[in-house]
């Protein structure tokens, strides 16, 4: 491993180590003594989250400009469904469509599987392999520019290069 993949290893693992101790911190109440127990079961998250998920490489300024698309997005999708549901006038042309996901499998997909949900009107319904079924309300064409915007940030948030054949 670089020396540079090794630093992020290790930053990586502090921050998530650090998480850890914000959460034992906040479910004990702050309590000194419970850092007894606290260290040694921080430990044994921290040592096994990373057997579940490897520490991933992030760029911490593509996910700073992540978090406002993100916010609104989970907004206008909130209130484009209430939107629809209070005014049967609204359109509603339900559709399930295949769009074919260029990030590599792993964290980054996960993301993305969970952020197109909050985009307005749609929800990942299934993944086979690297086709991904999104049920829409409507909107299929500006619902396929959404999802390649997503896509990109997302690929940019993790570093990871986008595979060719965009569908």
């Amino acid at each position: 491993m670089s020396d540079r993949g090794q630093q992020a290893w290790l930053s990586s693992l502090l921050l998530r180590g650090l998480f850890l101790a914000f959460i034992w911190w906040s479910l004990s109440g702050g309590v000194a003594a419970s850092w007894w127990f606290g260290v040694p079961a921080i430990a044994l998250a921290l040592f096994v989250s990373t057997l579940l998920l490897p520490p991933q490489r992030l760029v911490w300024h593509a996910l700073l400009r992540f978090i406002p698309f993100f916010l609104l997005r989970s907004l206008l999708g909130g209130v484009d469904v209430a939107w629809r549901a209070f005014h049967p006038q609204r359109p509603i042309t339900p559709a399930l469509i295949s769009y074919r996901l260029r990030l590599p499998a792993g964290l980054s997909r996960v993301v993305m599987l969970n952020c197109v949900t909050l985009l307005p009107g749609t929800l990942s319904a299934a993944l086979d392999e690297n086709i991904l079924q999104v049920h829409l309300l409507s909107g299929r064409e500006s619902c396929l520019a959404e999802l390649r915007q997503l896509e990109v940030r997302v690929a940019h948030i993790f570093d990871a290069s986008l595979r060719s054949g965009i569908r």
